[in-house]
């Protein structure tokens, strides 16, 4: 029997009701299974900084320990522990009394070598004016001789003449003996000649005698001359001997002058005097400790220079590499709160130290288990007078190094990262025989947007790393909304999977 119109407009309308409460309540079902996820929009951040946060300890720019250099009871220490000296201030005062003993001795033992000098010296001088003397005696000698020679050349002159005027003589008496044969002169003129003949041989026989005795007055003044001369030579020979006497006095006295130095310095060295400004940072000894010198001295007291303080921290191995010369660091000091102090890397030793050694250098032992570090000295710059006097060696500290910095950049949340696996690629444990890790396809660096209601899955290229944030390079733009968690949410998205954006709840803070 047919249906009547009515019936049929009544079958369609449930139908189409039926069907549309299907799909609202399935609208609904979908709704409920969509998982929410945390998002962030993508924004241009002015600076985004790395950084590499290490704790450490305040440590000056040396340590000066002051040990006894001499033997003594100590009598007086001035300062104490953490007291501010000035370079040149008396520190420590040791029984100066064997030491003043010692160095009176050395006095005395220096001015009688003092006088040894001064008497060797006399004896120079004498030794100088005797030769002088001899000199003087020689030189007089010398004229004596000259004076003797020339002598002997008048006398032979004189000898000349003579024998001259007795050959005329001779030769006259001769012509008058003639001329009295023939009675051309008188006897008497004849006794004339005859007699300037014997005058001119008595004159020749005198300057023959003169002559004579110039020649011996000439070898008595070489004779004295030659003794001279060896009075000159003895002389000058006791003017050197006196001068080596003198060199040698001198020598004594220098070596006693060098004892006696010594012996002053060690006396000195009973009062131990700052070598430095600086901070008094440990005194291990007392008053009336017998303080020793030598291989096992006493210790006395610790300066720290804090002209120039630097912190000192530990830097993880995984992090070191990003650490270099020069980087800019904010320190806090935990003795100041939260009050940051500027500072620059100073210093990154190439040796790791492990955590359980408490020195630095290469261990002889080689254990992979355990973590090493690095020590990194940071200088603080800027310091102001008060904070500069407030530190102390010693005090924990905490640095904020700035590896690198970026301006303008592109960031994400670190959590935001997911590394996907390239599509197809077998596990290790079903495939033993596959490749090496090195020659396995790497995974992919990505994140996930929120695109019409859709993860979808974005490939990027990651630069350095924030806080909590990381730098993109490339593969997302602003305004971009980027799925940021939860994680086990995130982990477990895939491509075009249905999201919602969780909503804000009534007095819960934005995500």
């Amino acid at each position: 029997m047919a249906l009547s119109r009515k019936k049929k407009i009544i079958i369609g309308s449930s139908v189409g009701a039926l069907l549309l409460i299907i799909i609202i309540v399935s609208i609904f079902a979908t709704r409920k299974d969509t998982p929410e996820v945390t998002t962030v929009k993508i924004e241009v951040r002015p600076e985004l900084r790395s950084t590499v946060t290490s704790s450490g300890e305040v440590r000056p720019i040396q340590f000066m320990n002051l040990t006894s250099e001499v033997q003594g009871r100590i009598e007086e220490i001035t300062k104490k522990e953490g007291d501010v000296v000035q370079k040149g201030e008396v520190l420590v005062r040791l029984d100066p009394n064997q030491l003043e003993s010692s160095t009176d001795a050395q006095l005395a033992a220096y001015q009688s070598a003092q006088d040894d000098v001064r008497s060797t010296q006399t004896q120079v001088a004498a030794a100088q004016n005797n030769l002088a003397q001899a000199q003087q005696a020689l030189n007089q000698a010398q004229v004596a001789i000259d004076s003797a020679r020339q002598g002997v050349i008048t006398s032979q002159t004189e000898v000349d003449r003579a024998q001259v005027e007795f050959n005329a003589a001779n030769r006259e008496l001769r012509r008058n003996e003639q001329l009295l044969e023939s009675g051309v002169i008188s006897r008497q003129e004849f006794d004339s000649a005859k007699d300037r003949v014997e005058t001119a041989r008595s004159g020749l026989d005198t300057a023959k005698a003169r002559l004579e005795s110039q020649r011996i007055a000439v070898k008595d003044a070489q004779s004295r001359l030659a003794a001279q001369e060896v009075a000159v030579r003895d002389a000058r020979r006791a003017v050197n001997t006196a001068s080596i006497n003198v060199s040698s006095s001198q020598s004594r006295a220098d070596q006693q002058a060098a004892v006696l130095r010594g012996s002053k310095s060690q006396r000195d060295k009973s009062v131990v005097v700052a070598p430095i400004n600086g901070v008094i940072a440990e005194i291990p000894s007392k008053v009336g400790t017998f303080a020793v010198a030598g291989l096992s001295t006493t210790a006395l007291l610790t300066i720290a220079d804090m002209s120039e303080i630097n912190v000192e921290v530990k830097v993880d191995e995984t992090e070191i590499d990003k650490v270099a010369v020069g980087q800019k660091a904010k320190i806090k000091v935990d003795a100041f709160g939260d009050q940051e102090i500027e500072g620059e890397v100073l210093q990154k030793t190439p040796l790791a130290v492990g955590k359980s050694q408490t020195t630095g250098g290469l261990s002889t032992n080689i254990n992979v288990q355990e973590a090493k570090e690095f020590r990194v000295v940071i200088r603080l710059v800027n310091l102001s007078p008060d904070m500069q006097s407030s530190l102390r060696p010693g005090m924990s500290a905490t640095a904020e190094i700035t590896t690198k910095t970026e301006n303008n950049v592109i960031a994400v949340p670190l959590q935001a990262i997911v590394e996907k696996k390239p599509e197809g690629s077998p596990s290790p444990e079903s495939n033993p025989n596959a490749a090496s890790p090195m020659d396995r396809p790497k995974a992919q660096k990505g994140v996930y947007v929120l695109e019409d209601g859709k993860a979808k899955f974005v490939p990027v290229e990651t630069g350095i790393t924030g806080e909590a944030d990381i730098q993109i390079t490339s593969g997302l733009s602003e305004g971009q909304e980027v799925i940021t968690g939860p994680s086990k949410i995130l982990n477990t998205l895939k491509e075009g999977n249905l999201v919602r954006r969780q909503e804000k709840k009534e007095g819960t803070p934005a995500s």
